[in-house]
C-alpha cells in the first residue's frame, strides 16, 4: 500500500525537481525561506512533511506559482488519506458512521474482512454499542454512542434495498469473540445467521484450521475505487489503483480459504452452542 510515508517521499521528489529545474541549492532556498538549510532535505527525502506555506515559499522562490494549487491539493490529498482516531472521534462516533452510511449509499459491491469482530453492516444495536463503547473509553472521546449506534444501524438499509452486494468475509476466531457477554454475544450470531440467507449477501467464515494467504488487519473495498484500512491509531483511505487491486488480490485468496452456505452457518451454529453450554 501507499503509506503517508512514501506519498510524502513522492511528493519531496516533485518538490526536488521543482527546485533543481529553477537551479536553485538546498541551502539556497533555505535561505530565501528563512528556514534551517536542514529542512529543505528533509522535505525532500519525506522524513518532514510539508504544510501549505512550505509549498507557498518553493513556489515563489522557484517561479512555479502556476504548480501551487496540484502541490497543495497533492497535500491536502496526503493529510486526507491518513486520519488519526483522536481528530477522526474528536466529537464522538456519529461523524464517522455518517460516512459509512454515506459510503454505503455510493457503493455497488462492498467487500469486507474483518479477523476480529462482526462487521459493522451486520451488527445488532447491542453488539454495536458494546464496540462503541470500547472506542469511546480506549480514545477518550465524547460518548455520543447512542447517535453512533443509529447511524451505524441505519447503514443496513442497504441490505435490502436496491441493488447493492456484500461480500463479508470474517474469521472463526470473530464469531468467538465474546463481545457484550453471552446474551449480547448470542444475539449477534442470531444475525449473522438471518443475513447470511440474504440474496445480496455472500458471508464467508474462514475457519480457525485454513491457512491464511497473508496476514493483515481489517479492511473494506468499495468497489474499485476506495480502500479503507483501521489500525489502532488512524484510518488509512486508499486510492491508488495498483493499492487497491492488490487488496482485491488479497480478499479473492482470503475469500478461498473461506467456507459458505451452510457450511458457514455449522461454524456459527457450532459457536452458539458452544457458548451456551
Amino acid at each position: 500500500m501507499t503509506s503517508p510515508r512514501q506519498a510524502r517521499e513522492e511528493l519531496g521528489r516533485r518538490l526536488r525537481e521543482i527546485r533543481r529545474d529553477a537551479e536553485l541549492t538546498g541551502r539556497r532556498l533555505a535561505q530565501l525561506s528563512g528556514w534551517h538549510e536542514s529542512k529543505v532535505s528533509k522535505i525532500e527525502n519525506g522524513t518532514r512533511p510539508p504544510n501549505e506555506a512550505d509549498l507557498r515559499a518553493y513556489a515563489a522562490h522557484t517561479g512555479t506559482a502556476d504548480q501551487l494549487p496540484d502541490l497543495i491539493a497533492t497535500l491536502r490529498g496526503i493529510e486526507a488519506a491518513y486520519i488519526e482516531w483522536r481528530r477522526l472521534l474528536a466529537t464522538g462516533t456519529r461523524r464517522r458512521q455518517e460516512r459509512s452510511v454515506t459510503l454505503a449509499e455510493e457503493t455497488r459491491l462492498q467487500r469486507v474482512y474483518e479477523p476480529q469482530i462482526i462487521p459493522g453492516i451486520f451488527q445488532t444495536p447491542e453488539y454495536a454499542e458494546q464496540i462503541l463503547r470500547r472506542a469511546v473509553r480506549f480514545y477518550g472521546i465524547p460518548d455520543d454512542v447512542d447517535a453512533g449506534v443509529s447511524k451505524r444501524i441505519e447503514r443496513q438499509q442497504w441490505l435490502y434495498r436496491g441493488d447493492r452486494r456484500f461480500h463479508v468475509l470474517v474469521t472463526e476466531q470473530a464469531i468467538y469473540n465474546p463481545v457484550g457477554g453471552p446474551g449480547v454475544h448470542r444475539g449477534q450470531l442470531d444475525r449473522l445467521l438471518s443475513v447470511s440467507g440474504l440474496p445480496r449477501v455472500i458471508l464467508g467464515v474462514i475457519p480457525a484450521s485454513a491457512p491464511m494467504p497473508m496476514q493483515s488487519t481489517n479492511f473494506v473495498v468499495f468497489d474499485s475505487r476506495l480502500v479503507l484500512v483501521e489500525t489502532p491509531t488512524a484510518e488509512l483511505s486508499i486510492t491508488q489503483p495498483r493499492e487497491i487491486e492488490t487488496f482485491s488480490r488479497l480478499f479473492a485468496e482470503l475469500s478461498e480459504a473461506s467456507v459458505t452456505g451452510e457450511p458457514a452457518r455449522r461454524l456459527i451454529r457450532l459457536a452458539i452452542d458452544t457458548r451456551s453450554r
